[in-house]
């Protein structure tokens, strides 16, 4: 079969040819439609990525839509290695697909996965949002990020606080609240004080880490609050800023902080494919997008390294 192909993990993918995947025991064989090219992807296709294998070749690619022998529709995830998804054919365990409802486009299903996953994986896995819940999602304004608003409301969060540096697509979010991050140190720690003072928030998805989100920790400290500090879970995602910051003991001890991560590890392989078909059914609904730039898989090689801002998304043809 054809196949975008890692050879070197200093080198982009290369359409070439590969070995046909052959299911075993509880795996089924899909017959590839479209998959994404995520962060993640690349991650793992330069071998930096925590769950980078070590043996070359492979085949990049942790999810995408095709075909099952049967003709229906799924989308998957978590291919065995070395048969990645950006291929004419992979496989995967049974219980890691789910249907793609019918108003969805493979092309659209497969871009809205992964960022889409992040925060529904997040909110109904990890956080246990509740109905009427405040969240605050720090750093609304990348894929993952809009979309997270969407789902947030769509899953019935009472109140929604966006931050990111872009005012004007802020804005846009239909978020309640929006706080711009152009502020510094102490100045966007009182910021973010002031915001949680007159609407706390009982949930924050955090997809920045860095500065920003060391401000809103330090925020969240209530120097010995006689009451006791109210709960708020902390979600950990993305480390688009930084991938470490320095966090005092007291934060923690002076808070109602409950710090966690969701992401590969924190949540089972069966419940992040789960979360996903919830969420595409929701997508369905809703009729939720995101911008793609769509190549056929035999261009891997130069869409790879050309590609914008846009969701890069690899169609077999």
């Amino acid at each position: 079969m054809k196949a975008a192909v890692i050879h070197d993990f200093a080198q982009p993918p290369r359409y070439d040819d590969f070995q046909n995947p052959q299911p075993d025991g509880n795996e089924v064989l899909v017959n590839v439609e479209a998959a994404a090219v995520s962060q993640l992807v690349r991650a793992q296709a330069s071998g930096k990525h925590y769950s980078s294998g070590k043996t070359l070749p492979v085949v990049p690619g942790v999810d995408g839509v095709g075909r099952l022998a049967g003709g229906e529709r799924v989308y998957f995830a978590f291919p065995t290695a070395p048969f990645g998804a950006l291929a004419q054919q992979s496989k995967v365990q049974r219980d890691y697909t789910v249907a793609v409802p019918e108003a969805l486009e493979s092309n659209m299903a497969a871009a809205l996965a992964n960022p889409g996953m992040s925060s529904w994986a997040a909110l109904t896995r990890r956080a246990h949002l509740q109905q009427g819940e405040s969240v605050l999602i720090n750093g609304a304004t990348g894929t993952s990020g809009r979309l997270a608003v969407k789902i947030a409301r769509h899953l019935g969060a009472g109140h929604i606080v966006a931050t990111g540096r872009n005012e004007a697509v802020l804005r846009d979010l239909g978020a309640d609240e929006i706080i711009v991050l152009n502020q510094e140190g102490d100045e966007l720690t009182q910021t973010f004080r002031q915001s949680l003072h007159n609407t706390p928030v009982n949930v924050i998805l955090d997809y920045l880490w860095g500065q920003s989100a060391q401000s809103l920790l330090s925020a969240l400290s209530t120097h010995g609050n006689p009451e006791g500090a109210p709960r708020v879970r902390f979600v950990q995602i993305g480390s688009i800023s930084a991938a470490t910051l320095n966090l005092e003991g007291g934060i923690l001890r002076s808070s109602g902080l409950e710090l966690m991560g969701s992401g590969l590890g924190s949540v089972s392989n069966r419940e992040l494919v789960a979360s996903i078909g919830e969420m595409l059914r929701a997508a369905a609904q809703h009729g939720w997008s995101t911008e793609i730039d769509v190549h056929p898989l035999s261009e891997v090689e130069q869409a790879w390294q050309t590609s914008g801002g846009d969701r890069l998304v690899l169609v077999v043809q």
